[in-house]
Order: structure tokens, then sequence, then C-alpha cells
């Protein structure tokens, strides 16, 4: 056999066993009398010592070792005279008796350690070799850990896993699909699954009440930190339920993940926030609750003054910086700067400074006088010592730029903390929004999104009005999960088409297997998708996914290990009945 035990299991009990290991080498040292052999594999890393002047042959054997070699060894666990307590099998080390080469290795392209050399571009070509170190090994054990949590607590409460299609069919909305030719059917073409949502509901008609699946999924889009093209979900949906039922199955599988994985538990409901108020308190609807420092209007009182920014602009507010009067004007000018930037779209930031001996100073005092700054501090909630940041324009995009702001200002002073957890549900989402391009409603979710019940009438008369009966988990600022209840009554799907400007015959032709199957007795239903690439980052407490992913793609969406996409030749593009006219 190759191994008795691996490199990460023996411990002083072990000693005085004759014992067998294999793995990579992690490094040798020559310390004249004694050579040192670190010897690694998954499970960890043990010492391996050979006594140079009575075993110079196998002594020599060592220090010819280069790193990565893939190596057995064979000897007996003896107590370690220098321990090392960073390390489970510290205590011990394996006095060498055989050693084997069993593959020898090229040098690594950087180091295989834990804080290694090697950047990012050239981890990624060398993925499998970025996988042999600490941090990446953690990360996958993790989702491992998850993935099986996952599946015991929705076994146990009487959910089903069900694999869903692959090859399926290209719709319209949402992000761009990923497609892929028909070889026998020319000209036509399959769709990856952005997520398996009509299987799940058609699974509901079929009478299966609980489901789920951790599932690969696939969107065409631009790529950052948090997005691959291909992800995975834990899918879930259940028959016979209203929102609430849904919100504690899957707060309470929430509650069971941080438990078991980090040790928290949680013994209060986790709080409600409707999208209306997210937006106007955070300026986002996913927003990081582990701070205060919510966004408060004052365009009643700040207007009027003879100052244009505000008096020309449709909203005007800002948030409190808590004992912040003293930050520097080097600082201001930074957060100035930060909202000036293309991806927020500020204009410009308004501070005030309410000292703490009660006096204020602004950057706009020629405008303004004490009282009416004072006005807006009492406005936002201030109190002697704190900081105001204003901001003013077109609502919507102030408010974004102010929840921007609100989170840059946050890390700077380091309320982010990334082993503290907020998690909170926002709720009733606007069903619809309006493009104007193409002067048309689009769903804000996916077309199957129930209304609010009270909000069903306002689909004739407001559209733009209904709620949705939809709900997204957010925990720190990142959306872990969303969902909603469905539509499960033909003629109000009907209807939902409608107004999203589909003619009688798109909706069939795009959607018609589930209108369908409507009519053979759709139960009432509702379900959610968690993005388990996010969920295990943020357990993790990474800011990328790409590291929770055994071999992702890159910010091009490109794989730098199998150099993928790539061309393929002609032979294989005619079986296709493809013709390319690719310009540069």
């Amino acid at each position: 056999m190759y191994r008795t035990h691996t490199c990460g299991e023996l411990r002083i009990s072990d000693a005085g066993k004759q014992v067998t290991l294999s793995g990579w080498v992690q490094r040798v040292r020559d310390l004249g009398g004694m050579t040192f052999l670190d010897l690694r594999d998954r499970y960890g890393i043990t010492q391996i010592v050979v006594n140079s002047d009575t075993q110079p042959v196998l002594s020599e054997q060592v220090r010819q070792l280069g790193r990565e070699y893939v190596v057995q060894v064979s000897g007996t666990v003896t107590e370690r005279a220098s321990k090392n307590s960073k390390i489970p099998t510290g205590d011990i080390e394996i006095a060498l008796d055989k050693l084997v080469v069993l593959n020898e290795s090229a040098l690594p392209p950087f180091t295989i350690e834990d804080d290694t050399d090697g950047g990012d571009e050239l981890r990624m070509k060398y993925r499998y070799l970025d996988l042999r170190r600490g941090p990446l090994k953690r990360n996958l054990e993790l989702r491992h850990r998850m993935s099986i949590e996952i599946r015991n607590y929705l076994n146990e409460r009487g959910f089903l896993d069900v694999e869903t299609p692959v090859l399926i069919k290209s719709t319209p909305e949402g992000a761009r699909d990923f497609v892929v030719p028909s070889r026998v059917h020319p000209g036509q073409f399959y769709a990856l699954p952005q997520s398996p949502q009509m299987f799940k509901q058609l699974l509901m008609v079929a009478g299966y009440d609980r489901y789920f699946q951790i599932v690969k999924c696939f969107r065409d889009e631009d790529l950052r930190a948090d997005r691959q093209p291909e992800f995975t979900q834990v899918d879930c949906e259940m028959a016979f339920v209203e929102r609430d039922d849904v919100l504690d199955t899957f707060e309470g599988l929430t509650k069971h993940i941080f438990k078991v994985i980090r040790g928290i538990e949680y013994n209060e409901p986790f709080p409600r926030l409707s999208y209306a108020d997210a937006m106007s308190q955070y300026g986002s609807d996913k927003p990081d609750i582990r701070f205060g420092m919510k966004i408060k209007e004052i365009t009643e009182v700040a207007k009027g003054k003879g100052f244009k920014v505000f008096d020309e602009a449709e909203y005007v507010g800002g948030f409190c910086a808590e004992g912040q009067a003293e930050m520097s004007r080097k600082e201001l000018d930074n957060l100035t700067d930060f909202v000036k930037r293309p991806q927020i779209g500020g204009k410009g930031l308004i501070y005030v400074k309410y000292n703490a001996d009660g006096t204020v100073k602004s950057s706009v005092d020629k405008f303004f006088d004490e009282a009416q700054l004072k006005g807006w501090a009492e406005s936002l909630q201030a109190r002697p010592g704190d900081l105001l940041l204003i901001m003013a324009g077109d609502k919507k995009q102030t408010l974004g730029a102010l929840g921007d702001l609100r989170l840059e200002v946050a890390g700077r002073l380091g309320l982010r903390n990334k082993d503290v957890f907020a998690p909170l549900w926002v709720v009733d989402f606007p069903l619809l929004e309006w493009d104007e391009e193409s002067q048309r409603f689009f769903a804000m979710h996916h077309p199957f999104t129930s209304p609010v019940k009270e909000d069903i009438e306002l689909l004739n008369t407001n559209p733009g009005k209904v709620r949705a009966n939809a709900y997204d988990l957010v925990i720190n600022g990142v959306e872990l999960g969303g969902g909603s209840i469905r539509i499960h009554d033909k003629a109000l799907q009907q209807r939902m088409f409608e107004v999203l400007g589909f003619t009688d015959e798109q909706a069939q032709d795009q959607f018609g297997f589930l209108m369908n199957a409507f009519r053979f007795g759709a139960p009432p239903h509702g379900g959610i998708a968690f993005g388990f690439d996010r969920w295990t980052s943020l357990m993790a407490g990474l800011d990328s996914i790409r590291d929770v992913i055994a071999f992702p793609k890159n910010n091009a969406a490109r794989d730098m290990m199998i150099d993928s996409p790539s061309p393929i030749d002609d032979k294989q593009l005619n079986e296709l009945f493809i013709k390319l006219d690719v310009k540069e």
C-alpha cells in the first residue's frame, strides 16, 4: 500500500508505530547532522527526519529531492524534540527508514504556501498547483461541509433532490443566455439554464411539493468579484405555502448553517424591511445593517435658501457619521473624489462638521447660517462631534450614490467586520420596472412572480405601482438568496404576459408548456434560490467567489488553465451548420 496514514493524522499517542506516508515535498532543510523533510498531502504536513551521520545514503537521497516531488516514506513515529504548536502533527516526526520517489516535479512557477508569491493570473493558469495551498483547500472543505449540511437539513424536512435539464429553451427575459447549437436540428439552439425556474414549477404541478437541487446555472453577463459565467445555486421550491412558510423554512436553514459552520446562534427572527424602506434608508436593495448611518431626506429643510445645487435638485439627503467631526480636509476631499467616480455618479459632496463644542462648520457656510445647518443636523439626528455627509440631485441616482458612500465610509472606519453577520429579509419589491428605451415593462424578478394580492387590480390601472410577493435574504450587504411566491393561476399569468408586452403567440411560443401545465391543477407554490458560491465566500470571510470555486474563470470569462473559450475547427462548425463572420 502507498500509505498507512495521512500526513495530518499522526499524534504523540502514535509514538513507536511503524508507518508509511505518501505526499508532496513541501521543503527540505539540511542542518548538517540532521536533514528534515516536510511532507504534505490534503490532510496536513508531517516532518520527516534522517540522521546524516548514521544514514548518509538516505540523507543524500532526501537532499536531492525537489519541491513538489511525490514521494513515499516509511519509518517510526517519534516524539519531536522541538515541537511546533502551529500544526496538529507538531508533537511528532517520522524517523526515516525508507524513501521512494513516486514522481519527480518541475520547479513550480510559484511557492505552494499559504502566503504565495504568485499573482492571480499565474495561479489561475496553474490552478491545480494553487489548489494544493492551504487556504484554497480549506475553502473547498468548507464548501463541502456546507453542501452536506444543506442536503441533510432539507432531506430531514421532506425535500426531494431532483435533477432538471441542462439543455433547455432560450427565453428573452433576464440576462443573456449561453446558447448551444443543435447538430440534429440545423439552425436551432438550446440554451444553458440561468436557473431551473420553470422546471421546478412544473415539479410542483406534478405533485412533488418539496424540491431542492444544488445546481449549476449559466449567465452570459459582465463579471465582477461575486459573479461567474457558471455558478451554483441552492435551488428550492415548495407547494401549498405562503410567503411566511418559505421565509421560516429557509431562515431556519440559514440559522443552521451559521450554527454548525461559524458557531453563531440566532435566537431572534431575522428583521424584515420593505424594498421602499431599504432604498430610502440605505440607498440599496441589499443593505448592510452591521452599522447605522441611515440615510435621511432633508429636501424640505434644505431647499429655498438660494443655493442652486439644492434648489434645482429633486432630492437632498445625507447621513450622520458618528464621532467623525474631526475628519481631515484631505479625507473629505478623498470622499468627494469617491462620489464623483463614473461608477458612483455623484456631482459633489457637502459636509457639515457638528463640532464637539456645539459649533458648526460646513463646505456651504456662505449659503446657510448656523441655525439652518443645525436644522440639518437635527433632521439627521446628529450630536456634537458628528459629521454630516450630504448629496443632492435626481432621487434614484442620489440615493444610490449615498448608499455607496455609506459603505465606503463604513469601510474606512472599520465598521464592516467580516466576523460579524447581520441578516435581514428585504420584501415587497416592485413587480415591474419600466425601460425607457423599449418603452415597456420588464419583470424585476421573473415573469412568474406573483403580485401582492392587494395590488393585483393595479395591473389594469397602474402596473408600475404593483408590489411583488418577492423576497431577498441579505447578509452584510450581500444578496445571498432571492425568491417569490409564484403565479399559479393561468388567467393571472396571461395578464402578466400582456403587461410585459407579449402577444398571445409570443407567450405561447416561449412559455406554452408552463401555461398548459397550469390547466391541470397547479397548486399555490413559491420558492427561493441561494447563491451557493456567495454563501460559501461569506462564511469564509472572502470578497471574491473565485476562491471557493475549484476551477473558476477570470474577469474576462476565460479559463486561463485550459485556455477556454477557444476556436473550433471548420469540420465541427460545418456539422453544426454554422458559418463564422467574425471581424476583429
